[in-house]
């Protein structure tokens, strides 16, 4: 296979995706950097109409929990986004070439996931609490606020009264997000 990595992709499932910059550079580090990696995530998702489920932003690298996009394949959103924040940061490369993608196909993988995420600055001894980290989806699910970056959460879904947003309907009409149920305030639980 020569290296290849394989991805499961066009699956429906959520994907945990994992990128880092250039020889893992604390290119991210800079309130700026973060800014600009947060408004590149929103445009690109209202661009290709995928779900951001969570994210961090980290000095050097990013975790992301996304479902696929309804317009284009996962890989190119992935490239979409990275393109979108190297040509406009200084650093030149900015990004590794490849990215980590892992299939969350159950609603226990979710909540680990989306743990994980959120408990990443907090394992590095950034913050004493995942909600001091700015850089993340965790204030969103404490507190239903919303950030730079629309995340679709039960907070999100009341909003719409109930419903998907209108690109999603087609593909869910059974559900009123696409994120798993109890995944509201604070930290996920397994029920």
């Amino acid at each position: 296979m020569n290296g290849e990595r394989i991805r499961y992709q066009q699956t429906g499932d959520f994907h945990f995706v994992t990128f880092s910059c250039y020889r893992r550079s604390p290119y991210l580090a800079a309130v700026k950097a973060m800014e600009l990696f947060e408004d590149a995530l929103e445009r690109v998702r209202r661009r290709y109409r995928f779900v951001v489920a969570g994210y961090v932003i980290m000095p050097e690298h990013v975790h992301l929990l996304v479902n696929e996009p309804q317009r284009g394949l996962l890989f190119r959103t992935i490239q979409a986004l990275k393109l979108s924040v190297s040509v406009r940061g200084r650093e030149k490369p900015f990004w590794q070439a490849h990215y980590y993608d892992f299939n969350v196909y159950t609603h226990p993988k979710f909540v680990e996931k989306l743990r994980y995420i959120h408990r990443n600055p907090m394992r590095r001894g950034m913050v004493a609490k995942p909600e001091h980290w700015r850089w993340s989806s965790y204030r969103h699910y404490q507190t239903g606020v919303r950030g730079t970056v629309e995340i679709e959460s039960e907070w999100t879904a009341a909003e719409r009264g109930g419903q998907l947003p209108e690109w999603l309907r087609y593909r869910q009409s059974d559900r009123s997000s696409p994120v798993p149920k109890s995944e509201g305030p604070g930290a996920p639980s397994l029920k």
